[in-house]
């Protein structure tokens, strides 16, 4: 017995401590409370009493617990003061025999449970009845001309909008937003708004423009036979289907062409190859041909059976999109200013005389960068390390490609994971949305957070539209750097009401490695739980299902360990009214068996009676 009570005493001193050291962290942050919405007071607090818990190493201590049967406080992100203090009172009633008191921090158990809920539903509305987690989903631009799209998407499941301010324009964005409210109208829903700011992204520039040439593709069948022939419209003006390649021709001469002409042409090979009209619309005219051609900006066409009509040529043709050809060994030159990338440049011997160079979209990266530090390009398809730095470029060496061989292209994302950047902010285009945001939308995604001052100077810029406390805030944690910063962020954050995290996951992993990611999102992940903060899980949820029709069995796993989330987000694609349906059943079932860590105990499905 007397070991035991040892033991207990022991287990109390190591309570007494955290307990003191959680209410030091308390006070070290007061400047930063008192600036702290009321509303997120209390989680505030609890998240620096989760942070300094989270500083001690209590998996003894945790051992002790269970062997008693009590809590371990596995599970106290939420309460972390009261779990605490409700411990301690616990141990010390084993020492007396006294009536047990427990003693409260002002936060209850349930009440940390339904502030979390409230939060959540302040900033990403409603759920569904019969599913605690929310669907967001990406609107594509044909949703703008399409409001049955919408309306199917939200019958389907979908709670939330998100609109990305990356792509289309203010005409766009408001027809999305229209649809999106109209829907929700009809149906008697609410529903929100998001839409994400860039951010500022550092990205590939341009690539130099390939030659303005078109193939022309038959479709054949296992025996090589001809089952389909290229088929294209001939017209000045665009083809009114899209699946009919364009040859932009004068109008005078295509009016005087009719069904059955034979027009002849030599291909950019040299290849005589044949065009027969067989359709005459208003505007053109659609032809068909049987083999395979090439054909480029300025080529002539003949009419065959008309030879005193002069030969037309091929109007202009969009140029080629290029890209960097690269595999591990490859030098690659970065540099800052725009002008456009080229391919290696190679002698007779294949011996490389000119390496392989792109712009950077960024130029404030030439001065934070250092030698021997990890380089990674379009999602971590392409990785290198830098070898030479100079205020104007960077020498690359390419140590990974996938599949051994890969090709960079224009516009897709770099990461520095080991770099210390000094890139924060808004960038002017930001500025120029966050306008349009505020006047049309409930919530404001930022993108690229790295510092609490990132998001000072988001809630400086509300202000100045007079948004602050209007408008909504998600800051989409995406760096290493935002991980380490992560608790300033979200104190920084709850200055204003209502706020939360979006875990955008893509960005995250290729910033702290793929073997870090699996403990990296949970930590995310607790935190949030810990200041009361929805989270909103994102990237690649159900992609394959969404794009291509077929979900993967990796991806069942991943959209069901989302339950725990807040929020989960789709992306958009061909299939994504069948993506919200599956992931409204998995979120569905799943929460009869958890929420968020605990763990419930329903009938066993199909169990069989007694």
């Amino acid at each position: 017995m007397r070991t035991n009570t040892e033991k207990i005493r022991r287990m109390i001193a190591k309570l007494d401590e955290m307990i003191t050291s959680a209410r030091e962290m308390e006070n070290q942050y007061k400047t930063v409370l008192s600036k702290i919405h009321p509303r997120y007071l209390k989680g505030a607090r609890n998240l620096l009493h989760y942070r300094s818990l989270r500083e001690h190493d209590i998996r003894s201590l945790q051992r002790q617990l269970g062997n008693l049967g009590l809590s371990r406080l596995a599970r106290a992100e939420n309460h972390v003061m009261t779990s605490l203090l409700t411990t301690r009172s616990i141990l010390r009633g084993f020492l007396k025999s006294k009536q047990l008191k427990l003693k409260r921090s002002g936060l209850s158990i349930k009440e940390g449970r339904k502030l979390v809920n409230a939060n959540a539903r302040a900033l990403l509305g409603h759920s569904s009845t019969g599913r605690r987690t929310r669907i967001m989903v990406t609107q594509p631009t044909e949703a703008a001309a399409n409001p049955r799209l919408v309306a199917e998407m939200m019958a389907a499941g979908m709670n939330t909008v998100r609109i990305n301010c990356a792509h289309d324009g203010p005409e766009i964005w408001e027809k999305l937003i229209h649809n999106a409210r109209k829907a929700a109208a009809k149906a008697r829903r609410q529903i929100k708004v998001t839409m994400d700011l860039g951010g500022p992204k550092i990205r590939t520039g341009a690539i130099a423009p390939g030659p303005q040439v078109m193939r022309l593709r038959t479709q054949k069948n296992n025996l090589g036979q001809v089952i389909q022939p290229a088929l294209v419209w001939l017209s000045p003006n665009t083809t009114p289907d899209p699946s009919l390649i364009h040859l932009p021709l004068p109008k005078a001469w295509v009016e005087n062409l009719k069904p059955g002409n034979k027009l002849q042409f030599s291909d950019t090979r040299g290849k005589k190859r044949t065009l027969t009209v067989t359709h005459k619309l208003p505007g053109g005219v659609i032809a068909s041909c049987q083999k395979n051609a090439y054909v480029m900006t300025g080529l002539e066409i003949s009419i065959s059976n008309h030879p005193e009509t002069e030969p037309a040529a091929i109007g202009y043709l969009p140029a080629l999109e290029q890209t960097l050809v690269l595999v591990p060994g490859d030098k690659l030159i970065l540099h800052a200013t725009p002008e456009p990338g080229e391919n290696a440049l190679l002698d007779e011997a294949g011996k490389t005389i000119q390496p392989a160079h792109i712009s950077c979209t960024s130029t404030e990266v030439f001065s934070s960068v250092n030698i021997g530090e990890k380089i990674l390009f379009d999602d971590g398809k392409i990785s290198g390390v830098i070898r030479k730095t100079y205020p104007d470029r960077m020498e690359i060496e390419i140590t990974a490609a996938s599949e051994g061989k890969a090709r960079l292209a224009a516009d897709k994302g770099i990461n520095l994971p080991d770099s210390q950047l000094s890139i924060r902010g808004l960038t002017t285009k930001d500025k120029e949305d966050l306008a349009f945001v505020a006047a049309h939308a409930d919530v404001v995604n930022m993108s690229f957070v790295n510092s609490p001052e990132d998001v000072e100077d988001l809630l400086e810029e509300l202000r100045k539209l007079d948004a602050f406390g209007k408008l909504g805030i998600i800051m989409k944690i995406e760096t290493q750097q935002a991980f380490t910063n992560l608790m300033d962020i979200l104190l920084a954050g709850m200055q204003t009401y209502p706020v939360g995290v979006m875990i955008a996951r893509g960005d995250l992993a290729i910033e702290t490695g793929w073997d870090n990611m699996g403990y990296i999102q949970e930590e995310i992940f607790w935190m949030c739980q810990a200041a009361h903060l929805p989270d909103i899980w994102a990237t690649q949820v159900l992609e394959s299902l969404a794009k291509k029709g077929l979900p993967s069995r990796a991806e069942i796993s991943d959209a069901t360990m989302a339950q725990r989330a807040e929020c989960v987000m789709l992306n958009k694609g061909p299939y994504i009214v069948n993506a919200i349906r599956l992931l409204d059943t998995i979120l569905r079932n799943m929460d009869e068996y958890q929420e968020k860590k605990t763990a419930y105990t329903p009938p066993m499905a199909g169990f069989p009676k007694m």
